[in-house]
């Protein structure tokens, strides 16, 4: 997959998002957190399980963020980028339909994981149909 400009500002912004949220979550869970009326406990068990997440994000953020300038990894990166952010927006939108309306700054972090894990997929789809058609794995845009 050749990385296109629009393609890597896409993966900069996925990356450094998921990466500032999962060092947030890591390193001051209960700040990040209050930002949306979340009280947490000083509980180190249910720390653990807030802060494990965390740190996942992080680590898939870079993995995003890599993507954009190291090209044999721009594939993986995008399919990352989509499988994180889809699944994040599509749990979210499971918990409004269960739990009812969260803070609105829930609901829009709920927006922006959808629109970011549908311009990757999209991205993955066009890549896809290049490929089906002989020609060369690009993002269009470039």
């Amino acid at each position: 997959m050749q990385p296109t400009q629009t393609l890597r500002t896409l993966l900069v912004v996925s990356g450094l998002i998921a990466s500032g949220v999962g060092a947030a979550i890591l390193l001051a869970p209960h700040a990040f957190h209050a930002t949306h009326g979340v009280e947490l406990a000083a509980d180190p068990s249910l720390l653990s399980e807030v802060r494990a997440p965390g740190g996942a994000l992080l680590v898939l953020g870079a993995l995003m963020t890599a993507g954009a300038f190291a090209r044999p990894m721009t594939l993986a990166s995008t399919t990352i980028a989509a499988a994180v952010y889809l699944s994040y927006g599509a749990s979210r939108l499971l918990a409004l339909a269960l739990d009812g309306l969260p803070a609105p700054g829930l609901l829009a972090a709920t927006i922006l994981e959808l629109a970011l894990g549908t311009a990757c997929a999209l991205t993955l789809a066009r890549s896809a149909r290049r490929a089906r058609a002989g020609r060369p794995l690009a993002c269009s845009g470039s």
